[in-house]
């Protein structure tokens, strides 16, 4: 457990950086952010990344303590495969409307319709619907895990339908699906995406492949997070329409050379800005340095469920 402290005065921009630096390294912990949180949080963080690549972090991690801005699946998954160290979310209300969207009990009914079929989650799930599955996957690696356990039986996919739909597109291999969507990536309109390209039409548009299939039809390139990444730097594009989270461009624009990277809108947006996941947003610095400070956030998995999630995350990283 982090220590309690009395200190909690507010502190200025300016020296908030070397402050939860310094409270990081007194208090043996690592902080990890995903992609998707704002520039400020990424910037203080130990490790940025997409799903796999801070589940590898967290898995390799020695620390004592973890300090996770992201969402609160990812934060679990975290606690699963690294039950040594102490885990804490910025804001323990970040959650998930993919990871929402089903439920263990769902999984167990998706088993009795499907007899003999064996489940695929996309790491965006619970702990406990990771429990009811064969393996987990990320969207790095889910096409190759497709290919492989389809060889063993039928597959089920839960719970993101788009990115389901993605893979029976891209490997040829029918998939049971779930319903299920997230919400920033199902807001982006494939309209509004064509009239910027009007606009730019020398631009590439990259998207990823939880964005709707209208989306992708229209992209010049569909790939995970750390895909776009490797993307846009072979990429000799001027510039890119970005159809996954705004917080992704600024990494995306650092990694291209410093070409413009413009978000694609939602369809309900009648601005120019881009689709924005609320949830990773919720993280700050101020909440990173209370995890710090105050010990609040701390992430638990009972362990008998973690144990049995487990499986299916480390034959994930098995296929990885």
């Amino acid at each position: 457990m982090l220590a309690e402290s009395a200190q909690k005065e507010p502190y200025t921009h300016s020296d908030q950086y070397q402050e939860i630096r310094e409270l990081a390294q007194a208090k043996n912990a690592v902080i990890l952010a995903h992609y998707y949180q704002t520039d400020d949080v990424k910037r203080v963080a130990d490790y940025v990344g997409d799903s796999l690549e801070l589940a590898k972090r967290a898995a390799a991690c020695e620390a004592e303590n973890i300090v996770f801005a992201g969402v609160r699946f990812m934060a679990e998954t975290a606690k699963i495969i690294n039950p040594s160290s102490s885990v804490y979310m910025p804001d323990p209300s970040a959650g998930c409307s993919l990871a929402s969207s089903i439920t263990a009990a769902d999984v167990v009914a998706l088993k009795k319709q499907y007899p003999g079929h064996k489940v695929v989650t996309y790491i965006n799930t619970t702990a406990d619907v990771k429990a009811e599955s064969d393996v987990a996957c990320t969207s790095s690696n889910a096409e190759h895990i497709v290919r492989e356990l389809s060889k063993e039986a039928p597959l089920i996919f839960i719970p993101d339908e788009n990115l389901a739909v993605y893979l029976e597109g891209k490997t040829g291999i029918e998939l049971k699906k779930w319903r299920g969507v997230c919400h920033v990536h199902q807001a982006l309109s494939a309209e509004k995406l064509l009239k910027l390209k009007e606009q730019f039409p020398s631009y590439e548009i990259i998207s990823h492949p939880e964005a709707h299939i209208s989306i992708l039809e229209i992209s010049d390139f569909v790939g995970s997070t750390s895909q776009l990444l490797q993307a846009v730097k072979s990429s000799n594009a001027p510039g890119f329409i970005m159809g996954t989270e705004v917080g992704l461009a600024t990494r995306l624009s650092a990694e291209s050379g410093g070409r413009t990277v413009i978000a694609a809108p939602a369809e309900e947006d009648n601005s120019c800005s881009c689709s924005e996941c609320g949830y990773m947003k919720l993280n700050t610095l101020g909440k990173i340095r209370n995890c710090l400070v105050e010990g609040s956030g701390e992430v638990f998995v009972e362990p008998a469920l973690a144990a049995r999630a487990l499986r299916s995350i480390e034959r994930m990283f098995v296929f990885s």
